[in-house]
């Protein structure tokens, strides 16, 4: 099935009485933002527009999309026929996959006949919330582990697709690596991993897996020591690999005690390069209390692949504008602002955020400001190369230029206010 099945229906119904009643061709404005962040975040980052794009330029109705809607009951001759012929002709503009927004930002903004233009919401939003809330979560634990490397390994927490775009997520915002073999196919991702504790308990005694993995995995290997008794196991691993393993992985216990011990025990040996690297149940916060432990990375599962709390980004897919004349909704705690938006980050003599300027119409620059809206489609074809790893690899450095730039209390854990303000003017 093409993405165009993934959809709620009231977009279609939608679309058949507006063709019913003429209005299908008018001229629309919608814009992608979220009204607030997740409680307490410092700011959110843009991610899954690359994915969105591959999904747009596959955007059709064709036979067997047609002949399920028709077992969905929807057979509107009108509507069918509209479908069949179906191509995005539109525009498509937003932030740089990788960029921070913050409320009200409006990281992307869809100009379209309606007919077009509403037959994406739900893609859109599908896409965008699950991989922004992800990266969100991703780069506040690349934050918290200080230049120490940080593995995704939570593909056995969440749904097959959604581990491949968490792991690409997740690398965006700088996690170094994934235990994804699919994500390494489709995105170029670095991909790592060795063994469970299942490939221990396989063997006779652990000496026995541990040789078995370094005859196929060599000395540089990751050894998991912590089946049995960690320390004796950490002992069988230097005797097995000599000291030139490659690291240690603990995945139980008190990690913080656990890797003093272990990098004290290590060095004892001769294992002086050996590293310590851990897993269970990590998120940011717990990267953060091992800030002062000798570990020299971390691999995180399940807190990644759910947001670490905040699974979506909240954003919406709003009407701003209809025949070139602004429209608003006014209901109350979900009221917007009409009109299709310009958007500059503001910026110090020292290159340092201010602010995240969001207006009507165009904004009359001043010293420091950044233009933050792109160019992504044109009359219905992508603006650059939609090469997948090629992709990712820019928005990952830009995600990386667009970060040092922000204030200091951007990279704070504690619940607090966004760390820029949107301004209006």
């Amino acid at each position: 099935m093409r993405p165009s099945l993934l959809t709620d229906r009231y977009e279609l119904t939608m679309l058949a009485a507006a063709l019913a009643d003429g209005t299908a061709d008018r001229d629309c404005v919608f814009e992608v933002f979220a009204r607030r962040l997740p409680h307490g975040r410092r700011y959110g980052v843009l991610a899954g527009t690359g994915r969105l794009l591959e999904q747009l330029a596959d955007f059709r109705f064709g036979d067997a999309e047609l002949a399920a809607l028709r077992e969905q009951g929807l057979t509107d001759p009108a509507l069918l026929e509209h479908l069949a012929a179906f191509e995005f002709t539109g525009d498509v503009d937003g932030y740089a996959e990788g960029e921070v927004f913050f409320p009200g930002s409006p990281v992307l903004t869809v100009r379209a006949p309606f007919g077009q233009a509403v037959l994406l919401e739900t893609l859109v939003l599908s896409i965008l919330n699950h991989d922004s809330a992800i990266a969100s979560a991703a780069a506040r634990m690349v934050g918290a582990a200080g230049g120490r490397p940080c593995i995704e390994m939570g593909s056995r927490r969440t749904h097959e697709e959604a581990a491949v775009a968490a792991a690409r997520a997740a690398h965006l915002v700088g996690f170094g690596s994934t235990s994804n073999l699919a994500a390494g196919a489709r995105y170029g991702v670095p991909t790592a991993g060795t063994s469970a504790h299942a490939f221990t308990l396989l063997h006779d005694d652990e000496a026995a897996a541990f040789r078995a993995q370094v005859a196929a995995l060599g000395t540089g290997t990751t050894l998991l020591v912590d089946t049995y008794d960690t320390l004796q196991g950490i002992r069988t691993a230097v005797e097995v690999a000599g000291p030139g393993l490659g690291a240690v992985r603990l995945d139980s216990g008190d990690l913080a005690d656990l890797a003093r011990q272990a990098r004290a025990l290590l060095d004892s040996l001769g294992a002086h390069r050996t590293r310590v690297t851990v897993t269970s149940d990590l998120d940011e916060y717990a990267i953060a209390a091992l800030a002062a432990a000798p570990v020299d990375g971390y691999g995180v599962g399940t807190s990644l692949v759910t947001g670490s709390g905040a699974p979506t980004a909240g954003m919406v897919y709003k009407l701003v504008e209809r025949d070139g004349v602004p429209v608003a909704k006014n209901a109350e705690g979900k009221r917007s602002v009409g009109g299709r938006k310009s958007a500059v980050r503001r910026h110090d003599a020292a290159g340092t955020a201010t602010a995240e300027v969001v207006v009507p119409g165009p904004i009359t620059p001043q010293d420091g400001d950044r233009d933050l809206v792109v160019p992504l489609v044109r009359g219905g074809a992508p603006v650059q190369d939609l090469d997948a790893a090629a992709w990712l690899r820019a928005a990952r450095e830009h995600h990386e230029r667009v970060r040092t730039a922000l204030p200091a209390e951007a990279w704070a854990l504690s619940r607090g206010e966004p760390a820029l303000d949107t301004l209006s003017a």
